[in-house]
């Protein structure tokens, strides 16, 4: 990293504070840990004071929608309603569902069923049925502004192997969540949602994984969960980004469907959960922006 601000120019951030005021011990420092061999985030993926700001009132969109899905979803239910709610509560709130058009992503909403990984297709041919277990996936942006997080529902009646992976998954992302802390490494992390995974009996999935999110829809880093401590890129304030394994009840194999090209299966026809955060690095620790 090439610091080129004099102590008494403008912060890089768009604060409004002077450097030696704003981010120049906060450089220094990363300059120390790239210096050690260690990946640094980049200026552009951290956000400061305003732009937070506007990230969770995109955040209280992206929550009001899963709250009401929570509240209503059920057996009987086609999994297109569910696309419709998203896009009619999302857009009386004034935001933008984001998954919508995104790289042709042709609905507003994931929800991915039972084996299915992730992405989804909302359909009317998709009718919930008691026993199953569904993510659904929720993406929002407010003035330029974007949120993301999703939840596993368990419709009914569900079996105990299935409820124990909609658990564990769930106890991944919290295990992983207590090792978010500023200067301390995406690896940390994600050996924590690993190993409970496997101490469990579980696989994680391998070549989907969280992102950085806020000023676009996926921002770096790329967030895996096949990592070790003390690995992958340092976390520091002001960074946000998901947590998300999705975790598997078989085998960690996947494959995506040849005909949209969108939606992710388990090879071996096997359950399969999610469950998806949102969190900003802070000075002292993390904040859960979105859940």
């Amino acid at each position: 990293m090439t610091i080129k601000l004099n102590r008494n120019d403008p912060c890089w951030c768009k604060s409004g504070r002077k450097y030696k005021a704003c981010h120049q011990a906060f450089d220094e420092k990363l300059m120390l840990a790239a210096a050690k061999g260690h990946t640094i985030p980049p200026h552009k993926i951290i956000k400061n004071a305003e732009q937070i700001a506007g990230i969770k009132e995109s955040c209280k969109i992206n929550i009001a929608v899963l709250d009401y899905i929570e509240e209503h979803i059920h057996a009987g239910m086609n999994t297109a309603e569910i696309d419709r709610i998203v896009y009619d509560m999302t857009t009386k709130m004034g935001g933008i569902p984001a998954p919508l058009h995104y790289q042709g992503y042709p609905y507003s909403v994931c929800t991915s069923v039972n084996e299915q990984v992730c992405h989804g297709f909302p359909s009317e041919q998709v009718v919930l049925q008691e026993g199953d277990i569904v993510n659904v996936d929720v993406s929002t942006i407010l003035n330029g502004y974007f949120s993301d997080s999703s939840r596993m529902f368990c419709i009914g009646e569900v079996s105990a192997e299935k409820k124990r992976l909609v658990q564990v998954t769930k106890e991944c992302v919290e295990l992983g969540l207590r090792e978010v802390k500023p200067w301390g490494f995406l690896g940390d992390m994600g050996q924590a949602v690993h190993d409970h995974a496997f101490a469990n009996g579980y696989t994680v999935v391998r070549e989907i994984g969280g992102h950085g999110v806020g000023l676009a829809f996926h921002e770096e880093p790329w967030v895996g969960y096949n990592s070790r401590r003390g690995q992958e890129m340092l976390m520091v304030p002001g960074m946000i980004f998901t947590i998300e394994p999705m975790v598997n009840m078989g085998a960690a194999d996947i494959y995506v469907d040849d005909e949209n090209d969108w939606e992710v299966y388990t090879e071996d026809g096997k359950p399969s959960a999610q469950w998806e955060i949102m969190v900003l690095v802070t000075e002292d620790g993390h904040e859960v922006l979105c859940w």
